[in-house]
């Protein structure tokens, strides 16, 4: 029995040391902290517990048969984050570089459906060379039967990715199925042909950064939701997202304590300037209405003509999209529907009220935008809302023009509630292009054009470009004072926190792609 005790020691000794000391000493010099320790700091201390410890590959081809590693260059297990259950894998890169192996594939899959039977998130903490190349097909196949499992989890728990390192060629479909991905700046990137493969077939001569690091897919790809400066405010943010988000499908999020006030929020009233073509901060009526330091914005320097986040309301997690018009007006364009359609889904997927704050003046115009299909882009955001069953409620407070005011979560397509603030413009397009469309032919025989122009413009104006009319019809529920507006959503939310919808028998919609 003391043989065998120590037999397993040892073992245990070796898979914890990965890929041994050495390489351990030079993921510390890269500012890279090993796979045990990301684990570690990620879950409740001492809450871990590894499953697979010892597996082992199965290649014996290309000298493989004498390189074993207890754990085949991943941990996985399961524990706590903030007592809250979760499963994580954790790509351990002093084995092999991280390469995906049969076996190592059949420890992750283990692992998501572990999740998926217990009703709880996957984390992955991706640092990997790719595909084992010793093995062939058989670590192809386990990349798919990753996919297949990210696919089926999809809508069910929540799949969360952090890049820490290198993740290409078909490694990069995983996280890419996931609900959010982060990726770490200066240390990782993500591309499905690295930039040698693109030197010999574009002429390109590129960097890793560039073709795919934070930066390149933060801002310009859309790829990454987040991105942090090193390991540890990576985990840090994964830890934040989970905050806001529930266990499963069937659950709700986690509310925080919180006592009512008078929820008057003055600072509302002053935000929208007098002249209607100035811009604001839409992000400043979000602080404003939120609860204090709750928002966490997500694909933030992407499309930033929308942004989208989640944060509090009295305590409870909601999701919000809003239009931004210190970008682009705060039109619709086609990243912006993409990045607003996906956040959506995820929100309703995981019973995470909505909150649409709109001042849009429309869809962007030009070839470029036609030309890359922002007719079914456009439709991706108008699709993901009409299909949502959450409570959903919009406030609308400057520009709702044209389709874009349909799309935004309008009380056609499904809105709950639905409120303007006094300054709102509810129309067709704005006063001056509908002017000159429906006043031509009297301003052009007019006297003076450019006075009759003016003159009609504020006749149409003082008709159309207010949220009066679309009151008196019933499609806003209420105008309200700014200030007002954080009571009233309080209140609202509250109401409709135990809605429920009558679905369509159907296998599920087709929404454009």
């Amino acid at each position: 029995m003391r043989d065998k005790m120590v037999r397993l020691r040892d073992l245990k000794d070796r898979a914890l040391l990965g890929g041994g000391q050495d390489r351990i000493n030079k993921q510390h010099e890269k500012g890279k902290l090993t796979a045990r320790e990301r684990v570690e700091l990620l879950l409740d201390r001492g809450s871990f517990e590894e499953i697979g410890m010892l597996k082992e590959h199965r290649s014996f081809d290309f000298g493989m048969e004498h390189q074993q590693y207890p754990g085949d260059g991943v941990i996985t297990g399961y524990g706590t984050i903030a007592g809250r259950l979760v499963y994580v894998f954790a790509q351990d890169f002093t084995v092999f570089g991280g390469a995906l192996s049969e076996t190592h594939a059949e420890k992750i899959c283990r692992i998501m459906d572990l999740a998926v039977e217990n009703g709880a998130p996957c984390i992955g903490l991706n640092d990997s060379g790719g595909a084992r190349i010793q093995e062939g097909v058989n670590s192809l196949g386990g990349y798919a039967d990753i996919f297949y499992r990210n696919t089926k989890a999809s809508g069910v728990i929540p799949q969360l990715s952090a890049i820490m390192g290198p993740c290409a060629g078909g490694a990069v479909y995983s996280p890419a199925i996931t609900d959010f991905i982060i990726m770490v700046e200066q240390s990782s990137y993500m591309f499905v042909t690295g930039p040698n493969v693109v030197k010999t077939v574009t002429n390109e001569e590129v960097t890793s950064e560039a073709l795919g690091g934070a930066s390149t897919h933060s801002t310009k790809s859309g790829v990454t939701h987040l991105t942090a400066a090193n390991d540890l405010e990576c985990i840090e943010k994964l830890k934040t997202l989970l905050s806001y988000i529930p266990q499963n499908s069937n659950e709700k999020a986690p509310s925080q304590p919180y006592t009512t006030d008078h929820e008057y929020r003055d600072v509302l009233n002053g935000i929208i300037p007098e002249n209607s073509m100035h811009p604001y901060d839409m992000k400043e009526v979000i602080h404003g209405i939120v609860d204090d330091g709750s928002f966490f914005e997500i694909h933030e320097s992407y499309a930033e003509n929308i942004v989208v986040g989640f944060a509090r309301i009295a305590g409870r997690s909601i999701g919000i999209i809003a239009n931004q018009p210190y970008a682009l007006a705060g039109v619709l364009d086609v990243e912006s529907s993409k990045k607003g359609a996906r956040f959506v889904r995820f929100c309703d997927c995981f019973n995470i009220p909505m909150l649409v704050l709109v001042d849009v003046p429309g869809f962007l115009p030009g070839t470029d935008q036609e030309w890359h299909g922002i007719i079914t882009n456009g439709a991706k955001l108008l699709y993901a809302f009409s299909d949502a069953t959450v409570p959903r409620i919009t406030v609308i407070t400057r520009k709702a023009y044209g389709g874009a005011y349909d799309v935004m979560n309008s009380k056609h397509i499904g809105a709950d509630m639905n409120y303007a603030w006094p300054t709102a413009e509810i129309a067709v397009m704005g006063a001056k292009g509908a002017s000159e469309i429906i006043f031509k032919s009297e301003i052009s025989k007019a006297e003076n054009p450019a006075e009759k122009l003016v003159e009609k413009e504020a006749e149409y104006q003082e008709k159309f470009a207010n949220p009066y009319r679309a009151a008196a019809r019933g499609f806003v529920d209420e105008v309200i004072e700014p200030s007002e507006t954080r009571r009233k959503l309080i209140k609202s939310f509250a109401m409709l926190e135990h809605k429920k919808v009558a679905l369509p028998n159907r296998k599920h919609g087709n929404i454009p792609m």
